[in-house]
């Protein structure tokens, strides 16, 4: 994908959200190394699921198309991104950050800049994908719009997700998004042949998920992730942390942290799991 557009309409919010999503984001590449790029990405044990480009106007602009057209030529899936925005509002976006536009030059007021670079990029634009206005959109209305676009592409695990287990004897993850309490179930530790073992050994996985309430409780929550974890992607989160805990973290809470990431990714989730406290 290749992000361009006018300067000052958006370009570096929209990779920076593309990024968010698990694309690999290149800033500021010359247009003739584009080709070499993309021949990169797609060779033979790459580990670049897709590329963002961003490209934006500069000495070497009049060299942006031919590298794209280039790039269609051969076959390759190429979407084009192009970002503009009414003069006006340009203009009060360059005098509130007091940056230079890149083709400012002696003469010539900021208005006349931005029409040139318009003029300029004409030919690109009419070759783009999706042409975005953020002449009224908000950073957050942005994000939106590129997410309704291109969400649906991101490469899988656009959101690192993480479930882990925890004792609450040793204290709460510091780094944990949801904290979900297990220590409603009955205790593997006051049966004896159970207490040496782990959640990670089947007669303690047995007996946890053999419980009449552990049924309906693993129900409730796998429909309650099934719904947040999209939500939190369209709202661009990157790393999301789920954390089960019981007293110590060695029996109930491992027992169940790795029930709910069977069951979510049978459902298609990309989950890690990581069990904290289970060795102590």
């Amino acid at each position: 994908m290749v992000i361009t557009g006018l300067s000052g309409a958006g370009r570096s919010q929209a990779a920076d959200i593309l990024e968010d999503l698990g694309f690999f984001v290149i800033d500021n590449l010359p247009p003739t190394l584009i080709p070499k790029v993309a021949e990169l990405a797609q060779g033979p044990g790459s580990s670049i699921a897709k590329v963002v480009l961003v490209v934006g106007t500069g000495p070497y602009h009049q060299e942006v198309l031919p590298a794209l057209t280039a790039l269609r030529r051969q076959g390759m899936h190429l979407r084009i991104l192009f970002l503009e925005a009414s003069t006006d509002v340009l203009v009060r976006r360059y005098e509130s950050t007091r940056r230079r536009h890149p083709l400012a030059g002696s003469e010539g007021s900021l208005g006349q800049s931005i029409e040139e670079e318009r003029q300029l990029l004409q030919p690109v634009k009419a070759e783009a994908d999706v042409v975005v206005d953020t002449s009224d959109l908000n950073v957050h209305q942005l994000r939106a719009r590129v997410l309704d676009l291109f969400a649906a592409e991101a490469p899988a695990g656009g959101m690192q997700t993480t479930v882990t287990s925890f004792g609450y004897k040793h204290g709460l993850p510091l780094d944990t998004d949801l904290v979900i309490d297990c220590r409603f179930l009955p205790n593997p530790h006051w049966v004896d042949d159970l207490r040496p073992l782990t959640g990670l050994d089947e007669p303690v996985r047995d007996y946890v998920l053999g419980q009449p309430l552990t049924g309906e409780f693993l129900e409730q929550i796998d429909s309650l992730l099934a719904m947040l974890l999209p939500a939190y992607v369209a709202e661009g989160k990157s790393y999301l942390t789920i954390a089960f805990g019981c007293t110590g973290g060695r029996h109930r809470s491992v027992a169940i942290a790795e029930a709910v990431t069977r069951t979510l990714r049978e459902k298609g989730f990309d989950l890690r799991v990581a069990h904290r406290d289970v060795d102590r």
